[in-house]
């Protein structure tokens, strides 16, 4: 079974508590429609042409916020579904989208599906590369950001089988996208800004992906992963701090995340989960 179609049957199976909640709880949630599918796509290309945009022009902190936008919308929804193949698409137009759309950040989509299925098959195991920074200090987990990506990259080619052509030219297509971006910089620093924004962006992946939503000490499934709620948590993280409810039905697209934890909501006050709150 793909990681795509673990539910949370799955997690019960692995030892989770009995108030674990039912298979089938979100199966009309897995439904992505033509104009979802298509924005969720086309957000990606937006917010480059963004920055682009608005560098050539010179207004900076617009084109800032718009390599933001751009990280958050690959690694942490775009790309994530692309990984996890929850959008639908045949096989071969998934892996060229993930593909490009992570060339965007400089980054190997395809050693990123790697690793991140690996996480939610391995969890909270010590071979996990992409939860390890859970398991150490906030300090560790933020010392950890720079190499994180090449790492990520190591790893995943090291394991991977059908993959590793996609690997391979990958890193050949950043290091070429680089080094371009490093050579025109006497005629325009657009580019190699650019270059710098997105490798500075993904330093914080760690801390946002591992650190903060994990808990590998927890006594069993719905305790692993931390549950966020509250309005300031929503509004700081976009919809997006619904990482246990991810793991337990890695199969719903992002945009319907909000709409999942709404539903297991009873099935975690039942077990005793405590969620988190920012403020309120």
């Amino acid at each position: 079974m793909r990681d795509s179609e673990r539910t949370g049957a799955d997690a019960t199976s692995s030892g989770a508590v009995a108030a674990m909640p039912p298979a089938d709880l979100a199966l009309d949630l897995r439904q992505v429609s033509a104009a979802r599918r298509a924005f969720s796509l086309a957000l990606p290309f937006a917010y480059a042409a963004a920055y682009f945009a608005c560098a050539a022009r010179g207004w900076w902190v617009p084109a800032v916020l718009a390599v933001m936008g751009l990280s958050f919308v690959t690694y942490g929804s775009t790309s994530h579904d692309l990984v996890h193949g929850t959008l639908g698409l045949p096989r071969a137009v998934n892996d060229a989208l993930l593909s490009i759309i992570e060339l965007l950040t400089l980054r190997s989509g395809h050693a990123y599906r790697i690793v991140h299925l690996h996480h939610h098959a391995r969890y909270p195991e010590e071979d996990d590369l992409e939860g390890r920074a859970a398991r150490k200090s906030l300090l560790a987990a933020l010392l950890e950001g720079p190499g994180y990506i090449p790492s990520l990259w190591v790893w995943a080619f090291r394991r991977a089988d059908r993959d590793r052509g996609w690997i391979v030219a990958e890193g050949a297509l950043c290091v070429g996208l680089l080094a371009a971006a490093v050579a025109s910089v006497r005629r325009t620093p657009v580019f190699v800004v650019y270059a710098a924004l997105v490798i500075m962006g993904s330093w914080i992946f760690p801390v946002v992906t591992a650190y903060v939503p994990h808990d590998p000490t927890g006594a069993d499934v719905l305790r692993q992963t931390r549950v966020f709620r509250g309005r300031v948590a929503r509004t700081i993280a976009f919809e997006h701090l619904y990482h246990l409810e991810h793991h337990l039905y890695p199969a719903v697209p992002h945009h319907n995340w909000k709409a999942l934890a709404h539903r297991l909501d009873p099935y975690f006050i039942r077990a005793g989960v405590r969620p988190v709150t920012l403020l309120f």
